[in-house]
């Protein structure tokens, strides 16, 4: 049989690649996993630029390693900050035909009426704000429009009328996030 190099420029070259190919990436698999697993042996008389490249194996394994064990416990993040504030007459409304459309269940941004709605010409649908003096740490949501006359107002959705009457007209402090 000839000798190894000596088969390199000759047409079995091939040949022998396809009968050995997957004994070559075995092999060439085993010696990198040695490697990435033993870098100190396996790299006692071999060249600097296979071990820089066992070393980048290494780093690769050593960063799997990490992706795969669980965190712990992650410390709470705090509640963000308000983006600014506004101070603004506050009344409240409820579902009644006569103070609101033809659909009094239905807010203007399509979802049901429900605790913690809020109607604002103002601020975007999906505002979430915070009334403190009123409600605490309360979040409500702009799910709601107002008539068009009342720009710089908000109106609180309540399930019921005597509550929404007893609420009547206040001004707060509220907060945007």
């Amino acid at each position: 049989m000839a000798s190894f190099p000596s088969m390199v420029g000759s047409p079995g070259w091939r040949r022998f690649l396809r009968r050995h190919a997957w004994d070559l990436s075995l092999a060439s698999s085993c010696l990198l996993l040695i490697t990435a697993l033993f870098p100190s042996v396996a790299l006692a008389d071999v060249d600097p630029h296979l071990a820089e490249q066992a070393r980048a194996i290494e780093l690769r394994v050593n960063a799997m390693r990490n992706e795969l064990m669980p965190y712990g416990k992650l410390p709470p993040t705090p509640k963000p900050d308000w983006k600014w504030q506004v101070r603004v007459p506050i009344t409240a409304y409820n579902s009644d035909p006569w103070q609101t459309d033809d659909t009094p269940f239905i807010t203007a941004s399509g979802t049901h009426v429900r605790d913690g709605i809020v109607a604002a010409n103002f601020l975007p649908i999906g505002t979430k704000v915070r009334i403190p003096a009123l409600f605490g740490d309360k979040e409500f949501v702009v799910e709601d429009r107002m008539n068009a006359r009342y720009a710089q107002a908000m109106d609180i959705w309540m399930e019921d009328r005597q509550a929404a009457r007893q609420f009547g007209r206040k001004h707060a402090l509220v907060e945007v996030y």
